[in-house]
Formats: structure tokens, sequence, C-alpha cells
């Protein structure tokens, strides 16, 4: 008797493995508070060089400020330099002696900010731009703070993979709550850019946890028919938390307080491990037959299944952990041993690169949308709900590979009339940002069904954790590629749909998977695909 006959008669899906997924819902949505977080936290307010004071017979704001202020290629005025001496203005004296802009020999007409600069506190009381005038020469600090927290979640899945096979999936939940409660109060209380990097960074490794820990927590308990009413329920949790993300940073405008808010949840979610059953599957690997037993009775009697002594007994559990432990831990070398697991191994990699940099890219970019950043961000969690309802129809009706392609083609094509569009059609700049968010969505819950049901069963978890890696890796050089603009303005979403398109076209080259039965081995997987060949080759030459 393997394990999944053990689960059947407990309940692979009932009330038990029910409260596990509410108990679990708290980390799902705490993860885009914090992914997402930048757009709140490092908003850059409309800001201009700090300048004395207007004459007290002096009204006229706009006037004041053209006279220090040098004027873009586009009209706007300058947010970055000043002139060095102020320009003459109208029925006043200047401050400072009325030299106009270069009078004095041998001086640059324009210099930068030297006193700092001056803020639009109109939507943003503080953000960490404000904080540490992460701005024009600085610029590129902010968007690091992105890359930093992203690589932090990078190094910690890998880090919370291993420990979790090691130590329990639920004893390194709550080392995850732990972290994350302590390192977000500590970039809260920051005192420098330089702490806030690193304790943001570290945040992230702790949030990776949760990333790696609640979907195997879930499915572990879960029976195979029901895994996939999970994953869309944990999808839609995701959604929760960027929706919540809205009002809260609407509700809260100084960047320590609004990161205060998203942290302290853990401190609850402490408490709510004490109701989180651990694997009993991993129990079982490790030998800890009692604890098992424990937790497999718990599940039967919440789930109403009359089991008998002898099913549950501890010599019965201890065939079934024996049998557990004989299959051989796999490890990522084995993604690239054969031909064709090495060709879906490439090919989900770049999908999954594709699919993060893309999501990542259009849920940071918020720029030239006729909203402010809250309504943009409800909107944006608002478009992922109806993406949801094409995931589900499309992937029964048109197949995962046809769905995943589309989806992703739909978002490069999205991107791509954003750079054709005038930068002053705020109307469509905006459908296209919506049209465009809600195909990464889609193109995001695809991947996961997709590449679940690529890889055999004593691959699929260290196939989703490759491919996990390497989506992360797109998630934490999207932000990076926002600094490309300055090199011309519409690059980051030329590079965007690029690498989108690229996606699409690759997952073209993957295998369908509809109605087609879950391959179990290495060999399962070879033989289908000599299996494709031979078909092929029939129909040609027919």
């Amino acid at each position: 008797m393997g394990f999944e006959e053990l689960l059947h008669q407990v309940g692979g899906f009932g009330p038990f493995q029910l409260w596990n997924v509410a108990l679990l819902a708290l980390p799902r949505m705490l993860l885009p508070l914090h992914f997402l977080l930048p757009i709140f936290l490092a908003a850059v307010p409309a800001h201009h060089c700090a300048l004395p004071g207007a004459p007290d017979n002096f009204s006229h704001q706009d006037e004041w400020l053209e006279a220090h202020l040098p004027q873009e290629s586009d009209g706007t005025l300058s947010s970055c330099l000043r002139f060095t001496h102020p320009r003459p203005l109208s029925n006043t004296t200047l401050v400072g002696g009325g030299h106009s802009a270069g009078e004095l020999e041998g001086e640059p007409a324009t210099v930068a900010c030297p006193q700092g600069w001056e803020y639009d506190r109109s939507e943003f009381s503080s953000t960490i731009v404000t904080e540490w005038d992460l701005v024009c020469e600085q610029k590129g600090l902010n968007q690091a703070t992105s890359t930093f927290f992203f690589a932090g979640v990078l190094v910690g899945a890998v880090a919370f993979g291993y420990l979790s096979d090691r130590f329990g999936r639920r004893r390194l939940l709550l080392v995850a709550y732990v972290s994350t409660l302590v390192l977000g109060l500590a970039s809260a209380a920051s005192v420098s850019y330089t702490m806030f990097a690193i304790t943001r960074t570290l945040t992230g490794a702790a949030l990776a946890g949760f990333t790696i820990i609640v979907m195997p927590l879930e499915l572990e308990w879960l029976d195979v028919e029901h895994r996939t009413v999970a994953g869309v329920l944990s999808s839609i949790f995701w959604t929760g938390g960027m929706m919540l993300l809205a009002l809260v940073g609407y509700l809260i405008r100084d960047w320590r307080w609004l990161l205060l808010a998203v942290t302290l949840p853990c401190a609850p979610g402490i408490l709510s491990l004490w109701w989180v059953p651990e694997s009993a599957r991993w129990l079982l690997t490790q030998g800890r037959v009692e604890e098992a037993q424990g937790y497999l009775l718990r599940c039967a009697r919440l789930n109403g299944r009359p089991v008998g002594e002898g099913s549950l007994s501890q010599e019965a559990l201890r065939k079934v952990a024996a049998q557990e432990r004989v299959v051989r831990r796999p490890s990522y070398l084995d993604l690239f041993r054969t031909p064709r697991l090495r060709h879906i191994s490439v090919c989900c990699m770049v999908v999954w690169y594709g699919v993060n940099f893309s999501y990542y890219g259009l849920s940071l970019d918020v720029s030239g949308l006729r909203l402010n950043a809250y309504q943009t961000q409800l909107l944006f969690g608002a478009a992922e709900l109806p993406s949801k309802l094409l995931v589900y129809v499309s992937v029964r009706r048109a197949g995962r590979r046809l769905t995943q392609a589309g989806t992703l083609l739909g978002a490069a094509l999205a991107l791509g009339v954003r750079i054709i569009v005038p930068s002053n059609s705020g109307l469509w700049g905006t459908a296209m940002a919506v049209m465009g968010k809600g195909f990464s969505e889609a193109a995001f819950t695809t991947a996961y069904l997709f590449t679940s049901e690529l890889y055999p069963t004593v691959l699929r978890q260290t196939g989703m954790g490759l491919t996990a890696l390497v989506g992360r890796l797109g998630a934490s050089l999207a932000p990076l590629a926002a600094l490309l603009d300055g090199v011309w303005l519409s690059l980051p979403r030329l590079i965007y749909g690029g690498i989108t398109l690229l996606a699409a076209c690759t997952a073209l080259l993957l295998p369908e998977t509809r109605q087609v039965q879950l391959p179990e081995t290495i060999q399962d997987v070879e033989r289908k695909s000599l299996q494709v060949e031979e078909t092929h080759m029939m129909h040609v030459q027919e």
C-alpha cells in the first residue's frame, strides 16, 4: 500500500484539507503585499531642486519656478537641474543680485541640486525616495531595492527547499514567519539606505519560505483529483492580497507605517501554526511513524472517515514508510540526462523567465496611466479575476500549450501597443496596461499547471523548483530593465515585450498535456516522445 491509497482511506479532500488551505491563505496573501510593495514604498513623487523662498511681493509660483529651473526638451521643468543664477523676473528684484543665467564668465549655466529636492507630497507623504533622495543620479538605487529583494527570494528558495526537506515543512514555515516579522520590523526602522537594502534583501529570502513550503504542504494532504482546485484557490488568495495592498496603501501614505502594516500579520500567522498539520508523507519518509499516525487519525476524524485500526497501525505505516524511503531523491541533473527531458527543461526555463519578467515588469510599471497608483493597483488586481476564468476555459478547450503561448502573446502585444500609442493618450495606455496585466497573470496561472503535467512524478517537484528558480531570476532583473528608459523612453517595454514574445514561441515547442495521463517515470516521458515521432512520420509518409 502506497501513501496515495492511505490518503484515500482517511479522505483526500474534506473539512481537514479545507481547514488546512484556509490556514495557509495568510502567507499566500502576504506574498503580493511584499512582492508588489515597491509600487507604493518606492514611488517617485514629482520633484524639483530645492529653491529659496519667493519674495513676499511675488505671488506667481510658476514664474518663480521657471526663473530657477531649466526646461527639458519636452517643455517640462527639469527635476534634476537648476540655473546657477536665476533668470530675472518682471516687476520684482531677485534675491542675490538678479544675475541672469550664465552671467558670470566661467561658471556653468546649470548645476545639480545643491540643496536637495522638494517633493510633491499630495499623493505620498513619505517614500524611500523622499527619505534618502533616490532621484536623478541616485535613481538606480531605487530600482535596485526591488532587484536586491528578488535576489533574496531566489537565494531563500534554494535554502528553504533544502531545509524543508530535511527538517520539515511546518518547522521551516515557522522560521519563515518569524524571520519575515523580525526583518520587516528592522526594515521599517532603517536609519540609512544601506540598512534598508540589506534588511529588504533578507526579508525576500525569508518570504521565499512561503513560496516553497505552502504549496507542497497543501498538495501533500490532497488527492490528485482536487489538487487543481487548491491551485485555483491559492491564486485567488494572491489576487486578494493585490487588491488589499491597494487599500492599505491608500489608507497609509507613510512608507514606514505601510511596511509595518504589511509585516505585522505575521504575528497571527505564527499563532496559526498551532493548527497547521505537518506533512504526513514527509514524516513517513523520516521514519516518524507515530507522529504521522496522529495526523492521519485526525484527518480521518475530521473528514468523517471510519478507519480500522489495522490500516493505520504503526506496522502498516512502517511498510508505507519503507516504500517512500526506497525512492531515490532526484537531483537537478536528472532533468537534463535524457533528450526529451532536456528539451522540456530548457523550454520551461525560457517560458518561466518570460512569464516572471513580463508579470513584474507590467506590475511595477504604472507610469503613463491616467490613474493614480492606488487606482491602478486595484484595477490590476481586478483584471486578474477574469484571467483565471479565461485559463479555466481555455486549458480545457484549446489545451495547455496553446493557452500558454496565447496568453504570453497577448501580454507581448499589449506591451507592443503601449510603445506605439502616444504617451498623451492615457485611456488607450491604461487599457493596454490592464489587458497586458490580465494576460500575464493568465500566463502565470497556466505555467504552474502546464509545467507540473510535463514532468514525471519522480521529478515533478525538482522540475518545478528549477523553473521557479529561473523565474525568480527574471523577477529580479525586471526592475533593472526600467532603468533603460534613460536611453529611450520605450526601451524597457520593448525588452519586456520581446522576451515575452520569445517565451510565447518557446511554449509552442512543448508537448500538449490535455487529456494525457501524467507520466510517472523518466521512461514514460521518453516513450511518449518516441510515439509522437512515429505518428508524425506516418503522417508524412501518407
